[in-house]
């Protein structure tokens, strides 16, 4: 059904646009520091200034359906609201957006991302912890881009089964997730043949004690397990079967304890072992494909004691891994819509945009975390779909928004 249009000629939002909900998130004060540390500041009165266009991406990766320039007008209109102007203040054309968006580039909203996005979780929040464990999951996922030669060359373009290019260009991102609220909380974009072990090392920095982090079999190497180790942090990853786990200890639960090595020469003179607890399982699920009906699982985990967390309970941890999938769905699909690319035709362009992305995500699962604590739920049990239309309608509007709106307008994700 095509978009209907007012009798003003404006495309009707869910609500107006407010800056004052996305201050409370991302304060103006935080704004300005990135806009300083990064130079952006402006020389000369513009239009639209450094912090207004760092609030716009945002915005516009929240309503990724509408033009830019109807974006900006609820922007402007309710600048002119909250500050009264003499006159109607100016509409910026396209072009100036492009330009104030090239003025800004990519840097303060990566900085912006870094600085703002922490987990979410409370210890009263449900769904966050297992024992002393906050659960977090690594992944990551391929993200389509405007077809031309400044992105290809960024991000390169990947191969097809029958040796042909893919259509668009695409990029590589890999992310760290809070399992339990959906939020992300860290995240590296790279070019799409690069490799996720590779981008997934950056993310270390913001794993520490008192994690328990699950990535899947595909991120597991020995460099990577011990330099994880290294923050602190417990892990639960699942490895490939080819990888060699002599048990040298049977345990009361099922598991046993084995080491890894980082070659087979070390391997065979037993050297620079890590000691790890191995869980192995079939997951037996009739209501999958008969190919995956009896499939074997292997995890390995830096938690030796089965006393604090016995072999059964990391099993059915181990499938929290794909909330992440959840996550990068609502980004890449809620957010974005399903079958949109990326609207940047430059890579700075690109990253900027897709940082805006990662900010309006983990805006609306702040919101949604407010509503969970305040309804006494499992964030999970909130609808994301239902949340950020109800924050299109209401977080945004003039009217200010409370996270009770979330939780009374956002049913089970099931239901």
């Amino acid at each position: 059904m095509k978009t209907t249009q007012s009798q003003t000629g404006r495309t009707p939002l869910p609500g107006r646009i407010s800056l004052g909900a996305l201050m409370r998130i991302y304060p103006p004060e935080v704004m300005d520091q990135i806009v300083e540390e990064t130079g952006r500041r402006e020389q000369r009165y513009r239009l639209l200034p450094a912090r207004m266009v760092m609030y716009y991406v945002i915005a516009m990766t929240l309503f990724s359906r509408l033009p830019y320039r109807e974006v900006m007008r609820q922007l402007v209109e309710h600048l002119s609201q909250m500050r009264p102007w003499r006159q109607s203040p100016e509409l910026p054309s396209k072009s100036g957006i492009s330009l104030a968006r090239t003025r800004l580039g990519s840097e303060p909203l990566r900085r912006l991302f870094e600085r703002v996005a922490r987990p979410l979780g409370q210890p009263q929040t449900r769904g966050v912890w297992y024992g002393k464990w906050r659960l977090m999951a690594i992944d990551g996922t391929k993200v389509e881009l405007q077809d031309t030669p400044a992105n290809e060359a960024a991000f390169g373009r990947p191969g097809t089964s029958r040796g042909e290019r893919s259509a668009f260009p695409q990029l590589r991102l890999v992310a760290l997730a809070e399992s339990g609220t959906h939020a992300i909380v860290d995240a590296v974009a790279g070019r799409c043949h690069e490799g996720e072990t590779t981008l997934a090392r950056q993310l270390l920095r913001s794993l520490s004690s008192g994690m328990l982090c699950l990535a899947d079999r595909n991120f597991f190497s020995y460099d990577l397990w011990t330099q994880a180790l290294a923050t602190g942090s417990d892990l639960l990853w699942r490895v490939k079967k080819s990888l060699i786990l002599e048990p040298i200890e049977d345990l009361r639960d099922g598991s046993y304890l084995a080491y890894i090595y980082p070659s087979p020469t070390a391997r065979s003179r037993h050297r620079d072992g890590v000691l790890v607890r191995v869980i192995e399982y079939v997951l037996d699920d009739p209501g999958r494909a008969q190919v995956h009906l009896r499939e074997r699982y292997r995890l390995i985990t830096s938690i030796l004691d089965p006393d604090s967390a016995p072999a059964h309970d990391l099993a059915v941890l181990y499938c929290e891994r794909w909330e992440f999938e959840t996550a990068v769905d609502e980004l890449k699909t809620h957010l974005r819509g399903p079958a949109l690319l990326l609207r940047s035709k430059t890579p700075d362009g690109v990253l900027q945009e897709l940082y805006g992305y990662l900010l309006a995500h983990y805006a609306v699962r702040a919101v949604m975390h407010e509503a969970a604590l305040q309804g006494d739920l499992d964030p999970d049990r909130l609808s994301f779909t239902h949340s950020l239309h109800v924050i299109q309608r209401k977080i945004l509007s003039q009217r200010g928004f409370s996270p009770r709106s979330v939780e009374q307008a956002a049913p089970d994700r099931h239901g």
